[in-house]
């Protein structure tokens, strides 16, 4: 068997197959495996979340109903009971999401491949890096009345810059090779015209999970000044309200950044898949944005309206409502003079700034994509429809999530949701 990608879709699909019995060899493009596994973990590897099911699969959006079946076989409490037998303990964050104990991916993936490379049971993996997958192809073998694979590699060679040809045939292979972000960590969406000269359908990949362009005030971006004074300053206890495709309006609440091109951070990757899906439609989205999401607009009203006798605006929203800094600098950034001075006008955009979003960044700046293998080319156990024997899985399928262990949790689950489909297939099972 092949599995061909090394991020955690392609490592658990070779885990289940191992386990099972069969010889896998997984390929890699890069000279290890879990790069991008790796970079997730940097700021504390959050492996999934805890929060009831129901509402964990609504997480996944338009992708929902593909995903519920293969999350309700392997979903976040099988990942926390599967790092738990690699010797990793887990602990719930106050947010709800699922940590390592030691908040480091690493040691989890050092684990990780010990457990490949001497399983308890099974055979182990063998591991071929610097494998660049160019394309593949079905072939009729004079033994089987089964095609085989015949994957064509590109290999790099250690000590060198040369550059040969590889062919490997596969009875089967699990195709886990990651989105179109992060490129120089071997995800770049090469894959993408191959395989739809085979046959399989693919919708265009899409920056998720990323960070925007602002219009400003004069539609032109933030200005100097503010770039300048306050790129990279966080916006905290704040919330965004905006329109969803459906026409309804959704709210969330926490912290993001400004940066010199516009607005990044967690609370804007929530909401990215809309406003992504905004811009398309109509060339811009907005969000309004809530300075003090605690306040009511009457209490905000009050104070903005008392009087201020010689003070300084800046000085009396410091005063009276705790505005200042970034805050206030957005304020200043987006509203007219004369609404600034207006009382009625002031508290309803220290209440509901408005902000006009031109365009997201670019994808491979995001930390995830949407997009990817169609749905409607894989049978229900991730098989290709064009390419019996070819199996997709991870982030290369058509789904997008937020961040907050959504992302990890759904790759791993395709990964394990495809090693399995084709083990049925190969014992001549329903998958």
């Amino acid at each position: 068997m092949a599995v061909v990608g090394g991020g955690p879709a392609g490592l658990m699909a070779a885990q289940v197959l191992s386990g099972l019995g069969y010889s896998v060899h997984l390929f890699d493009a890069m000279p290890s495996v879990g790069r991008k596994f790796l970079l997730a973990g940097r700021g504390g590897l959050n492996l999934t979340h805890s929060e009831a099911f129901e509402s964990f699969v609504q997480r996944y959006d338009e992708q929902e109903t593909h995903l519920k079946p293969i999350l309700s076989e392997w979903g976040a409490d099988q990942l926390r009971s599967w790092a738990k037998e690699l010797g990793v303990e887990t602990f719930i964050g106050t947010s709800g999401r699922v940590f390592p104990q030691e908040m480091k991916a690493a040691p989890l993936l050092r684990a990780w491949l010990q457990r490949l490379r001497h399983p308890l049971m099974g055979k182990p993996v063998e591991f071929h890096m610097r494998h660049r997958l160019n394309g593949l192809q079905a072939r009729s073998s004079p033994h089987s009345e089964q095609p085989h694979i015949e994957l064509d590699f590109e290999v790099r060679q250690l000590s060198s810059d040369k550059i040969e040809s590889r062919s490997f045939s596969a009875s089967a292979v699990v195709l886990a090779l990651g989105g179109g972000s992060w490129s120089r960590l071997g995800s770049d969406g090469a894959w993408v015209p191959w395989l739809k000269a085979r046959g399989i359908p693919v919708h265009a990949l899409s920056p998720s999970n990323c960070g925007f362009h602002v219009a400003g005030r004069d539609g032109l971006g933030w200005t100097d000044f503010f770039s300048s004074r306050f790129a990279g300053f966080p916006l905290k206890s704040v919330a965004i309200d905006w329109s969803r495709p459906n026409g309804q309006n959704a709210r969330r609440q926490g912290e993001f950044v400004a940066s010199a091109y516009g607005v990044e951070g967690s609370l804007i990757y929530a909401a990215s898949a809309d406003l992504r899906k905004s811009i398309q439609a109509q060339g811009f989205a907005e969000l309004k944005l809530d300075l003090l999401p605690d306040w009511t607009l009457e209490k905000v009203t009050q104070a903005v309206s008392h009087p201020r006798a010689s003070r300084s605006l800046s000085s009396h929203l410091k005063g009276r409502l705790g505005i200042e800094g970034v805050k206030m600098a957005l304020l200043n950034e987006l509203l007219s003079h004369a609404s600034l001075q207006n009382s009625a006008q002031l508290a309803l955009a220290i209440k509901g700034l408005s902000i006009r979003l031109t365009a997201p960044r670019p994808i491979d700046e995001a930390i995830s994509t949407a997009g990817g293998v169609a749905w409607e080319g894989l049978d229900s156990g991730l098989q290709t429809k064009a390419l019996p024997g070819v199996y997709c899985a991870g982030e290369m399928l058509d789904w997008e999530a937020p961040t907050g262990g959504y992302l990890m949790t759904a790759c791993m689950a395709t990964g394990y949701k495809a090693a399995q489909s084709l083990h049925a297939e190969m014992k001549g099972d329903e998958p």
